[in-house]
């Protein structure tokens, strides 16, 4: 039997993605470990490795193909010693035949898998007499009922199929009268030839309303009359879209905003990257305020948390999702512990990971998980925002421009220093108010007295 290649999930939110590349093509053997594609996800673009060892005996989905649902068929492999030749010509095998298998009909509630499987149809030879085969074709009193569909897919026996196809017959038109309205021989042979096939805008109608109207659809927006360009939207954009508006419709946001002095730590960037230049270490200011809102997140346990129906989470150890711009829209990269992890091992480890992300080839494990997000737009003049949870997270810390404000001294002297303002975006159901303020006091205090962080 040829082995089902199927769509695999490579992402924790997948639900369908773009055969963007076939690697491989028919007949040719591939074993485990081999590359056979490239997959676009809602969050990267990823290679997709043979696990079996054969011969690629049909490309079920051609590459460039979008909306792939995973768990669809889209190659079959033939086994060693298996006729790849015969096996490219089988049909590939339909979802309907799929979704019967994993939802057993009512008559077999127990069956699963290959046990809920139909009994031989009439038309197989299985030795019986032509009389004994139209005899179970019968249809029993009081057993007619409107021939049903699974999907596009009319239940017929094969024999009554193959009498349709002779006489020109939609078995969608016909009345079955066989088991749950399956459509047999004697249906078949009654119906009148040259029935006309049910226009398919008609089928595809939503059912009426007990008011007797049909629900609206919802209204496609107006584009106005002025020249214009449409881009299809990637499957990133789709999941970005998804789980931001769920975001704001679900979970309650509360947002508070700290400024913060910022001349102590730029100063200890400076000596620090003196230090580190032979290494070939950078530091970003970005780096510094992972740093400082990890530190912070152990500090106020209480807003190390994730909220669930049923249980509030709490967290050991603060592992940060950093907010990172790619020409398809916003990915998340973590930087794992990084409440214990050095400055240079965040920075070295930050801009892999932005490297890579730009390029789609962060893997899943590198993307998902983390405790808390940061957001930093000051690179861009933005001097204050507040960002949007990233689910199922507690909190989110949007940071902007550093810049000269005039400014009361220790001293009590009116001066000038570089001020940033950070705003927190809080899930009030997890995070009370005062809680999320301790936070930014003390996200305030390690940033402006930065040795705190590094102790």
């Amino acid at each position: 039997m040829p082995i089902e290649i199927k769509m695999p999930a490579l992402s924790p939110t997948m639900e369908e993605g773009t055969l963007a590349k076939w690697l491989v093509k028919e007949g040719d053997t591939v074993r485990s470990g081999d590359i056979m594609a490239e997959i676009e996800t809602d969050k990267a673009t990823m290679e997709f490795e043979a696990v079996d060892e054969g011969t690629i005996a049909k490309i079920a989905v051609p590459e460039g193909t979008d909306g792939v649902k995973v768990g669809a068929v889209i190659a079959l492999l033939a086994e060693d010693g298996e006729d790849a030749g015969s096996v490219s010509g089988e049909s590939t095998p339909q979802p309907a035949a799929k979704e019967s298998e994993a939802h057993p009909s009512p008559k077999d509630p127990n069956k699963t898998g290959s046990e809920a499987r139909p009994a031989p149809e009439d038309d197989r030879d299985h030795g019986k007499p032509a009389d004994a085969q139209v005899a179970k074709d019968e249809p029993k009193p009081g057993t007619a009922a409107p021939a049903q569909n699974d999907g596009d897919r009319v239940k017929a026996s094969p024999l009554a199929r193959r009498i349709a196809a002779d006489k020109g017959l939609d078995l969608s038109q016909l009345t079955g009268s066989g088991p749950n309205g399956r459509i047999v021989k004697a249906d078949v042979e009654q119906a009148k030839p040259g029935a006309a096939p049910a226009p398919k805008a008609e089928a595809s109608q939503p059912a009426p309303t007990a008011g007797g109207s049909a629900p609206a659809p919802a209204a496609a927006p107006q584009i106005p009359d002025v020249p214009h360009e449409t881009t299809k939207l990637s499957n990133m954009r789709k999941t970005i879209a998804r789980r931001l508006t769920e975001s704001k419709q679900q979970v309650p946001h509360i947002y508070l905003t700290v400024d913060v002095r910022l001349d102590k730590l730029l100063s200890l960037r400076g000596d620090l990257n003196t230090s580190l230049s032979a290494r070939g270490v950078k530091l970003s200011v970005n780096d510094l305020m992972i740093k400082a809102l990890a530190a912070a997140l152990i500090q106020v346990p209480k807003c190390n948390v994730m909220f669930t129906p049923n249980e509030l989470v709490s967290f050991k150890r603060a592992d940060i999702s950093v907010a990172v711009s790619t020409p398809e829209g916003l990915i998340t990269p973590v930087i794992t512990e990084a409440d214990t992890a050095s400055l240079s091992s965040i920075s070295t480890r930050m801009k892999d990971l932005a490297a890579r992300a730009r390029d789609k080839k962060l893997k899943p494990e590198e993307f998902t998980g983390g405790t808390a997000s940061i957001s930093n737009m000051g690179m861009f003049g933005i001097k204050q925002f507040e960002a949007v949870i990233n689910p199922p997270q507690g909190m989110i810390l949007a940071i902007g421009a550093g810049e000269k404000r005039a400014w009361v001294m220790e001293d009590g002297s009116l001066g000038v220093a570089t001020i940033m303002s950070a705003t927190g975006s809080f899930d009030h159901r997890a995070i009370d108010g005062a809680d999320g303020a301790e936070l930014m006091q003390t996200f305030k205090q390690l940033v402006e007295n930065p040795l705190g962080m590094l102790a």
